[in-house]
Order: C-alpha cells, then sequence, then structure tokens
C-alpha cells in the first residue's frame, strides 16, 4: 500500500483553543501529521492555511473561542477545514480599502485548488482543498502561462526583446515583483510567500 492511499485512510480531528500561541502548536501538528502521511508536497501550504484560518476565527469569532480543525485526504487532495460556533460566514471582496480586509481569505484562494464555507448546526466550517499529487504539475504550468498570456496583453510585446524565451524570462520576474507589491498592499508580507513559493515549488519539483 502506497503512503498516499495509506493517507486516504486517515482522518485528523485537532480542537484548539482560538489564541495566538494555540496557533502555532496547531501548525506544528499539522505538519506532523502530515509527515507521518508522507505527504510532504503539501507541508509548507496545509500550515498555512490552518495558521490563516485559525486567526480568521480569532479576529471575527473572538480570541479564546473553541474551535476544531479537520484533515482529511480526499482522492488526490488533502481537505482542510476549520470549525467553530459562528454563523456569519465570511466573503471574499474583490476589492478592499484596508489592508487586513480579506488578507487571509484572498491568501486561501490563492493557495487552494477549492475553498468555502458550510453552516453546520453548531456553527461553521471553513474549508479548502489542496492537491496531494505531483499530477497538479502540469495545471499549475497551464494556470502560469494563463497569467502570463494575459499579461502579456496588457502591457504589450517589448520591442526590445525579440526572442520568446528572452522575452518571458525577463517578464516573469516583473510579474512576480507585480504580485508581491500587490500582496504588501493587502498587508501580507512579500518576504514569507517568496519562501513558501519556492519551498512549494522544490517540492513538487522533486515528487514530478
Amino acid at each position: 500500500m502506497s503512503m498516499h492511499e495509506e493517507a486516504r485512510r486517515l482522518r485528523c480531528v485537532l480542537p484548539f483553543e482560538a489564541a495566538p500561541k494555540e496557533v502555532h502548536l496547531l501548525r506544528l501538528e499539522v505538519q506532523r501529521s502530515l509527515e507521518q502521511w508522507g505527504a510532504l508536497s503539501v507541508l509548507d501550504e496545509a500550515g498555512l492555511v490552518a495558521t490563516e484560518l485559525a486567526t480568521n476565527v480569532i479576529k471575527h469569532v473572538g480570541e479564546g473561542a473553541p474551535a476544531t480543525l479537520v484533515l482529511e485526504p480526499r482522492g488526490d487532495r488533502l481537505r482542510v477545514e476549520v470549525h467553530d460556533g459562528s454563523r456569519a460566514v465570511p466573503t471574499l471582496s474583490a476589492v478592499c480599502g484596508e489592508a487586513e480586509c480579506g488578507r487571509g481569505l484572498h491568501l486561501l484562494a490563492s493557495l487552494s485548488e477549492e475553498w468555502g464555507t458550510l453552516v453546520t448546526a453548531a456553527g461553521k466550517a471553513v474549508w479548502c482543498e489542496l492537491l496531494l499529487t505531483a499530477a497538479g504539475q502540469c495545471a499549475r504550468v497551464q494556470r502560469a502561462a494563463a497569467v502570463l498570456d494575459e499579461y502579456c496583453k496588457l502591457i504589450g510585446p517589448d520591442p526590445m526583446i525579440t526572442p520568446e524565451r528572452v522575452f518571458l524570462q525577463a517578464l516573469v520576474p516583473e510579474t512576480i515583483a507585480n504580485l508581491l507589491h500587490w500582496l504588501a498592499a493587502q498587508g501580507g508580507d512579500p518576504g514569507d510567500v517568496l519562501d513558501l513559493a519556492l519551498a512549494r515549488y522544490e517540492s513538487s519539483a522533486e515528487a514530478a
């Protein structure tokens, strides 16, 4: 039985208290569980997602509120859920004038394949799904190509750089820099995100 087949049979339930000191411990527990399952390709992403979801409980439900994080492999994805006692459903605003507004949800949306909310009998759950396998590598490349294609349409080709490969090598850093400016304007930390992006690339490249 492969590690991924074994992981599909597993489910981890982690009750926690919505407090800053608990968030760090929660992230360590998430990473420890994924290491035991052999799901190393999503180690950093799942830890960051768990941190953001737990932090949102602190901000929007209240410090000290009881909550539960659930990890569950489903096919080629890892589902991460955080349950709390509030039925107030968060929304992802396309435009936000405040730096902190929607930062966690924007990050959640950017990292996950899918995400959403679910009203339960006891409150609500906010969930997201991360790819577990290297099968998502092709999809990542296709999404990146689509982003660069749209970006090229916005700025137009540089007449001083004619070879397509050279143009793309110059375009990618510029695109990343612009994304980091956008992230900083939303209250995010560009350094942390760069580290996460590099770790995500290296883990997916090793698994390919």
